[in-house]
C-alpha cells in the first residue's frame, strides 16, 4: 500500500511514525498491508529505486500558486484509517486516494495543516520530493513525469498529528462521569479549513469524493461512529477497528468521526412515503442520556417536515446526533452524524429554560436542514456560502414553527434574526452577502451575521415575493437537478426564475451584491403617496465617507408591500420598486389616514414617513393597537428608534409611541421595547437626562412587570419568553421590586443551595445576576463560584458564568477574567462568552479592555488569529465605547497590534461603532432630555390586547 523503496521500508515507516504506542494496532496493520502489497506483488519493481526526499517545511514557494488548488487534479475516493490515541492526545493515520487527472501536470497539489508527513507515494509514479507549504497550508509532491490526462492515480500517504489544545481539526474532549472520573473522547470539527488538519485532502467544498472510512478505538466500552453505518468490526485485543460503509460523494469539511464512550438512544424518521424510513439515533455521556428525549423527538418531526418540504428523500439510512463535551460552534451538519454542544442538545426541564428548549429546537432545525440545502447541493466556494447558511437560517424558523406553531417563530425571526444584522448592515465596515474570500482567515471571517441572519433575511424576502407554493417548488428543483454536484447563487435564482414571470436574478443581485439596505421615504402626494429610496446608514457622518462602488449605486429592487387605515386587516398590496426609478407613487383616496410599508416587515429594508404620517400611525397604536398584527408593532418600534439613532428622524416619534405599550401583552413588540430601553440606559448613563430617563422608562415597564409577575407558566411559551423580556429589563433600569424580588430569591437560594430553593430555570439567570448584582459581600461571589465549579449541567454552569459576571466589584471581575483563561474552570468553548459577560458590565468593561491589550500576544497565541469568534471580540468589548479617548486608545492598540486575520472586519466595525456612539449622544441625548423633561408618563389600560 505504501511503497517507497521497498515493502520493508514501508513497514518500518509505519511501525515507527504512524503506531510507536498501539503494538497491536501495527501488528494487524502491518498484515493489511502485506495483504495490500501482494495485491500489487508484480508492480513492486517499479519502486525499487525510488527515493523519497524527507519531508521539507518551508514559509511560501517562489511560484505562482495561490490559496486555491490548481484544477489539474480532482479526488474521487478516499481510503481513510485513523488511530486517536485518547490516552497521549495524539493520533495516526494512513490514506489513499484515488485522483484523476483533467490537466497535465507533474506535481499533486493538496491541503496538509499541522500534520506530520512521514511517508508518501504515488502507485506506479516516482515521487521526487513532497513539501509541506506551511503559510498556504499546502502539501506538494513533484513527480518525475507529467501525469496523463484521463488517467487515474493513487496517493498514498501516512501522517500524524496532535488532538490537544484546539476545537478544530481531530481534537481531544473530556467529561467528568457520574463517579468524577475524566473520561476522554475524541471528536471532530471540519468547517470550513479544519480538514487538513486530521488528514491531507483536496480541503475545497468542490473537490468532492467517496470516503471509506476505518476508526480504531478502544475495546470494551469505547466505540466509534462516522458519517454511515457500521459495516464491520474488528477485534484486534486492545483495540477494535470499526469499518464504515462508504460515503456519498460529498465534500472533505462534511466528514466526522467520532471515538467515545457514549451511550444512546433512537427512534424512527418515517419518510412517508419519499424514501425509506430510517433511524436517528442521540448520543450523550452515559450520565445524560435522558436529556436526549426532547432532541429526539423535535429531530424526527422536523425532519419529517424537511422531507415533505424538499420532497427529496433524505440521502443516507441513518441520522445520528452528538453532544459534545467541548465543541466551538453551536454545531455543526456533518453528512448523517451531527455534532452539537452540549447546551445545543441537551434538555432537562429541572435546568433547560423556555429559552434553552427553543434554542436546542432551533439549531436541531437549522442543522437537520442542511442534510439537503448544503450537503446533498454544495456551494462550489466560500463566497456562496450563504447558500447554505442563510437557507438554513431561515429554514430552522420554518421548521420549528410546523413541530410548534403556539411558538411565535415566524415572528420571532424578526426578532431574533432580522433586526439585529440591520444594526450590522447600516455599517460601512458590513458587506455583500457573495463576497470573495480566498485565505483561511478570509474564509473563516465570512460566516458571520451576514451570511446568516442577511442571508436568511433575504431569502425570506424572495419566498414572500414568488409566493410559498412557487418557492418552494423551486427549491425542490433546485436540489433534485444538484444533487451530489456543488453550485453558485446564479444556480439557485435560475430555479426561482423559472417558476416566476419577473427577472429574479437582477432584482436579487441588487441584494447579494452590494451590502447595505435603503430606507424608503414616503410623503404625501397629490392624489396619494410617493416614496423614495436611499442607503441607510446608522451614523450620517458616514455618508460623506461612503464609496460609490457600487454597479447599482447602491440603491435596490424592493419588493414593497402596503396596507392602509381604510382596508380590511387582511388586504395588502404589493409592487417592486426598480432600482433604477427614482420615485414610485401609490394612487389612493386623499382622505387616508396613514399608510404602513413593508406589511409584517417581511422585506428587508425600514420605512420613514413624514410627520404627518408617523403622527397617524401613534394615533392609530394607542387608540386600537390590534388593528397592527405583532409583527407589524415589532417593525413600527424598531424602524422608529433606528431612524431615531441615525439622526433621520426626531427621537420624540419612538419615544412618544412608547406610550402604547401600557396596553401590548405580546412578545415580540415587547421584546423589541424591552432591549431598546435597556440600550438607552447604557447609552445614556453618564448623562445629564439618565435620572429622568430612568424614572420614565421604570414607570413605562412598571404595569406589564406587574402583570407577568415571578411565576413561570410551563405551558405558554411566549409568555414565559415575556416574562423574561419583562423581568430582565425591569431588574436592569433598577426598578425596586424587580430588584428585591432578584436578591430575595438569590440569598435564600445562595443560602441554602437546594433543588427546592433554586428558582424556576427561565428565572436563574435573572436571579443570579442581579442577586449578585445587588451583594457587597465577596463570600458570596466565592459561593457563587464554588457552585458553578461543581454544576455539570452545562446549561446551567452558563447560567451561573452569567450570573458570576454581575458583581460590582472590579477586583472580583479581574479575578474572574484571569481564572477564565484556565480550561479546567472555563472551556474554551465558552471564553468568549464569560469575556463579553463581564465586558457587558459597566463596572467590567474597563477591565476587560485593559486586560485584552495587555494579554493580546497570549490570546492570539492561545486562539489563532483565523478564528472568527476571537476576531469578533474587540467589537463586542467596545461596543459602548463613546468617548474621543477610548477612540484613540483603540487606534493605538491596532498600531501596536496590525495583525488582524479574521477579525479585520471586527476591527473595522469597532472603530465606525465607536464614531457612531460620540455621534449619537452629540445628536441625541439633548432631544431626548427636553422630551423627557416635557412629558408625562400616558398609560392606560383601555385596549388592552
Amino acid at each position: 500500500m505504501f511503497l517507497s523503496r521497498n515493502w520493508m521500508q514501508v513497514v518500518l515507516a509505519w511501525a515507527v511514525a504512524a503506531f510507536a504506542t498501539a503494538t497491536v494496532v501495527v501488528a494487524v496493520q502491518n498484515a493489511k498491508l502485506e495483504a495490500d502489497l501482494r495485491d500489487v506483488q508484480e508492480k513492486i519493481d517499479i519502486y525499487k529505486e525510488l527515493d523519497v526526499r524527507p519531508t521539507l517545511q518551508r514559509e511560501r514557494r517562489e511560484d505562482n500558486i495561490d490559496y486555491r488548488l490548481p484544477t489539474a487534479l480532482l479526488p474521487k475516493h478516499y481510503e481513510l484509517y485513523w488511530h486517536p490515541d485518547l490516552d497521549t492526545g495524539t493520533f495516526t493515520g494512513q490514506e489513499k486516494i484515488t485522483i484523476d487527472v483533467v490537466e497535465a501536470t507533474n506535481q499533486i497539489i493538496l491541503h496538509s495543516y499541522l500534520l506530520d508527513v512521514t511517508n508518501v507515494y504515488v502507485l506506479n509514479r516516482e515521487v521526487v520530493e513532497y513539501v509541506l507549504e506551511v503559510e498556504r497550508q499546502l502539501l506538494i509532491i513533484t513527480l518525475t513525469e507529467d501525469l496523463v490526462v484521463g488517467s487515474s492515480i493513487t496517493l498514498g500517504i501516512l501522517f500524524n498529528g496532535n488532538m490537544t489544545d484546539k476545537l478544530v481539526g481531530l481534537y481531544s474532549s473530556t467529561y467528568k462521569s457520574e463517579a468524577g472520573d475524566q473520561r476522554n473522547i475524541s471528536s471532530t470539527q471540519f468547517e470550513p479549513v479544519y480538514a487538513r488538519q486530521a488528514f491531507p485532502c483536496f480541503d475545497e467544498p468542490a473537490m468532492k469524493a467517496t470516503f471509506a472510512i476505518t476508526v480504531v478505538h478502544p475495546t470494551g466500552s469505547y466505540h466509534a461512529v462516522s458519517n454511515m453505518k457500521l459495516s464491520e468490526s474488528n477485534y484486534l485485543g486492545e483495540y477494535t477497528e470499526a469499518i464504515f460503509e462508504s460515503t456519498v460523494s460529498m465534500s472533505t469539511y462534511l466528514v466526522c468521526i467520532i471515538v467515545s464512550d457514549f451511550a444512546s438512544k433512537s427512534t424512527t424518521v418515517n419518510a412517508n412515503g419519499i424514501g425509506e424510513d430510517f433511524t436517528m439515533e442521540a448520543f450523550a455521556t452515559p450520565h445524560q442520556l435522558n436529556k436526549v428525549d426532547f432532541a429526539l423527538e423535535f429531530g424526527a418531526a422536523v425532519t419529517e417536515y424537511y422531507i415533505q418540504y424538499y420532497n427529496v428523500p433524505y440521502p443516507l439510512t441513518k441520522l445520528d446526533m452528538a453532544a459534545i463535551p467541548d465543541f466551538s460552534s453551536n454545531a455543526m451538519e456533518h453528512w448523517g452524524l451531527v455534532t452539537y454542544r452540549e447546551t445545543a442538545l441537551l434538555y432537562d426541564e429541572s435546568y433547560s429554560s423556555t429559552l434553552n428548549k427553543q434554542s436546542i429546537a432551533a439549531v436541531l432545525a437549522h442543522e437537520i436542514a442542511h442534510q439537503w440545502f448544503g450537503n446533498l447541493v454544495t456551494m462550489k466556494w466560500w463566497n456562496d456560502i450563504w447558500l447554505n447558511e442563510g437557507f438554513a437560517r431561515y429554514m430552522q424558523y420554518k421548521g420549528v414553527n410546523a413541530v410548534y406553531p403556539d411558538w411565535g417563530m415566524l415572528e420571532q425571526f424578526q426578532i431574533i434574526a432580522l433586526h439585529p444584522v440591520m444594526v450590522y448592515d447600516a455599517k460601512l465596515s458590513s458587506h455583500p452577502i457573495v463576497q470573495e474570500v480566498e485565505s483561511p482567515a478570509e474564509i473563516s471571517a465570512i460566516f458571520d451575521t451576514i451570511s446568516y441572519e442577511k442571508g436568511g433575511s433575504v431569502i425570506r424576502m424572495l419566498e414572500n415575493l414568488v409566493g410559498s407554493e412557487k418557492f418552494e417548488e423551486a427549491v425542490t428543483n433546485y436540489l433534485v437537478k444538484y444533487q451530489f454536484e456543488n453550485t453558485v447563487t446564479d444556480d439557485f435564482l435560475s430555479e426561482v426564475d423559472l417558476v416566476t414571470d419577473f427577472d429574479v436574478k437582477l432584482l436579487m443581485r441588487t441584494w447579494t451584491e452590494q451590502m447595505g439596505y435603503p430606507v424608503l421615504n414616503v410623503s404625501r402626494g397629490d392624489a396619494g403617496f410617493l416614496i423614495t429610496q436611499q442607503r441607510f446608514l446608522s451614523n450620517k457622518a458616514s455618508y460623506e465617507e461612503a464609496p460609490e462602488d457600487s454597479e447599482f449605486q447602491y440603491r435596490w429592487s424592493v419588493p414593497i408591500t402596503y396596507t392602509i387605515d381604510a382596508w380590511e386587516d387582511d388586504k395588502i398590496e404589493s409592487f417592486v420598486f426598480a432600482y433604477n426609478i427614482d420615485t414610485e407613487a401609490i394612487a389612493l383616496d386623499a382622505d387616508v389616514q396613514w399608510i404602513k410599508l413593508n406589511v409584517h416587515q417581511l422585506g428587508y429594508y425600514r420605512v420613514n414617513y413624514e410627520d404627518s404620517l408617523w403622527d397617524a400611525l401613534i394615533k392609530q397604536l394607542i387608540a386600537y393597537p390590534a388593528r397592527f398584527d405583532v409583527a407589524d408593532r415589532a417593525h413600527l418600534l424598531n424602524d422608529a428608534f433606528a431612524l431615531a439613532d441615525a439622526s433621520q428622524l426626531s427621537y420624540k416619534v419612538p419615544l412618544e409611541m412608547t406610550a402604547y405599550l401600557g396596553q401590548e401583552r405580546d412578545f415580540a413588540p415587547w421584546y423589541v421595547a424591552a432591549e431598546k430601553l435597556k440600550a438607552l440606559q447604557r447609552s445614556l448613563m453618564f448623562n445629564e437626562g439618565y435620572v429622568s430617563y430612568l424614572t420614565y422608562a421604570r414607570t413605562l415597564v412598571d404595569s406589564v412587570y406587574q402583570e407577568v409577575g415571578w411565576s413561570v407558566d410551563a405551558n405558554n411559551h411566549l409568555n414565559n419568553r415575556l416574562r423574561v423580556s419583562i423581568l430582565s429589563a425591569a431588574c436592569s433600569l433598577g426598578l425596586p421590586d424587580c430588584l428585591d424580588q432578584a436578591a430575595q430569591r438569590f440569598n435564600t437560594w445562595l443560602q441554602n443551595p437546594t433543588a427546592a430553593n433554586r428558582p424556576a430555570p427561565d428565572l436563574r439567570e435573572i436571579v443570579y445576576y442581579y442577586g449578585m448584582q445587588q451583594s457587597t459581600s465577596n463570600s458570596d461571589w466565592d459561593k457563587l463560584f464554588e457552585l458553578f465549579m461543581e454544576e455539570t449541567d452545562a446549561s446551567e454552569k452558563l447560567k451561573l458564568m452569567y450570573g458570576l459576571a454581575g458583581v460590582q466589584d472590579a477586583q472580583l471581575l479581574f479575578n474572574f477574567l484571569v481564572l477564565a483563561s484556565d480550561e479546567s474552570i472555563v472551556r474554551s468553548q465558552d471564553y468568549f462568552t464569560c469575556v463579553q459577560n463581564i465586558a457587558s458590565n459597566p463596572v467590567g468593561e474597563p477591565v476587560v479592555w485593559d486586560y485584552y491589550r495587555e494579554q493580546w500576544p497570549q490570546l492570539s497565541a492561545r486562539f489563532g488569529l483565523t478564528n472568527r469568534n476571537f476576531g469578533r471580540l474587540i467589537a463586542q468589548i467596545t461596543k459602548s465605547f463613546a468617548s474621543q479617548v477610548k477612540l484613540e486608545e483603540l487606534q493605538q492598540f491596532y498600531a501596536k497590534y496590525p495583525e488582524s486575520g479574521a477579525g479585520a472586519n471586527s476591527r473595522l466595525e469597532a472603530v465606525e461603532t465607536i464614531k457612531y456612539n460620540i455621534e449619537w449622544l452629540k445628536q441625541n441625548s439633548g432631544d431626548i432630555s427636553d422630551w423627557l423633561s416635557g412629558t408625562s408618563v400616558p398609560l392606560t389600560k383601555k385596549n388592552r390586547l
